[in-house]
């Protein structure tokens, strides 16, 4: 019989949950601390990433993880849906739109490009939708940040997100050595951050990735920190598009279900994560309307990074690497056609724009 939230909670309280799935948590977290320091040392690559891998290492000769599942796949759901929610503490949502209207018709135009190339690439392909919804996310809104917020919900497996993070990650370090190559070669303004700055945040998924475009151009012409300001910007209105995403997303899948008979259910179409998502970016915008100085959050910005790498940590255990490389031309196919269809248009708009 299902338990009511009345009854979860006290059993909670009681103790069995947390006894149950204690392990396995603490196996999460140890591996996301290391995962966390060289991610920091080395943040082309990141802290994320880095836990997959070293999660997907030790899965294949930790056969044997009787006292451990439970607790692991809690952590690659749960302290992942904890983790999205305060991201939204780092989304200031008045700021973001006031200082980025310049870039948000390339946004729109890129976040938009990349969707329905994945969705005909998908067809094309004949790839699984989830995780071809995971790429076309990560690819044209933020990366992992993008992918764990979706992931919860369209009920994306771990193989299916350590896939599609691989695949981004794939591309975010491609652009970030190539895009400075290339801005050179296009001609871009040598003497002002701003456009080289547009372009690393509406063609560059992941943040680390932008950060580094945008730094090694300012380094290139000496100017400051102009490019890294206005790319950080760019891809920080970039980053809003995950609400009505992961909205749009909740409904379209709570209506599949409606369709094989089922009732419709509010609360499966609006998961609570997304909702107490929304809300601290909203608790954020109106806090800073008030004069709250936004350094506040910044621990609960930086635990979210860190959940993040103990989900990915959880989730690297959880996936078969053999199995994640003989499947993995398809969605890599799907990754460069979504990267190539992104820089394309984003070139295309700021150049009838007159920005480049």
């Amino acid at each position: 019989m299902k338990k009511t939230s009345k009854q979860l909670f006290f059993q909670i309280l009681g103790g069995d949950i947390i006894n149950n799935k204690i392990y396995g948590i603490i196996i999460c977290l140890i591996l996301a601390i290391p995962s966390f320091i060289i991610g920091n040392l080395f943040p082309l690559i990141g802290g994320p990433i880095i836990a997959i891998i070293l999660g997907m290492a030790i899965a294949i000769f930790w056969k044997s993880r009787d006292g451990f599942d439970e607790g692991i796949s809690f952590t690659s759901k749960y302290v992942l849906q904890l983790a999205v929610v305060f991201l939204g503490f780092g989304l200031n949502l008045n700021v973001i739109l006031a200082t980025g209207i310049q870039s948000l018709p390339i946004i729109v135009g890129t976040i938009s490009t990349a969707l329905l190339v994945a969705f005909i690439m998908k067809k094309v392909l004949n790839m699984k939708r989830n995780s071809a919804i995971l790429i076309g996310v990560g690819s044209s809104i933020c990366g992992g940040s993008a992918i764990a917020a979706t992931a919860p919900v369209i009920g994306a497996d771990d193989e299916e997100v350590a896939q599609s993070i691989s695949v981004i990650f794939f591309f975010n370090v491609i652009a970030a050595i190539i895009f400075p190559i290339m801005g050179k070669m296009l001609g871009f303004s040598t003497t002002s951050g701003g456009p080289f700055g547009i372009f690393a945040g509406t063609a560059i998924n992941d943040t680390s990735s932008v950060t580094a475009a945008a730094a090694t151009w300012d380094n290139m012409w000496n100017l400051g920190s102009q490019t890294l300001d206005k790319a950080a910007t760019v891809k920080l209105t970039r980053t809003l598009a995950i609400i009505p995403i992961t909205l749009a997303l909740s409904f379209i899948t709570q209506r599949g279900s409606n369709a094989n008979g089922e009732k419709f259910s509010l609360k499966r179409a609006l998961p609570l994560f997304v909702v107490l998502f929304v809300l601290a970016s909203i608790i954020t915008t109106i806090s800073a309307g008030f004069g709250v100085d936004a350094n506040i959050f910044m621990p609960l910005k930086d635990l979210s990074k860190f959940l993040i790498i103990m989900a990915m940590g959880a989730i690297g255990l959880n996936t078969d690497v053999v199995k994640l490389v003989k499947s993995g031309g398809k969605p890599i196919l799907l990754g460069l056609a979504c990267w190539v269809a992104i820089t394309i248009v984003s070139l295309a708009l700021q150049n009838m724009m007159g920005i480049w």
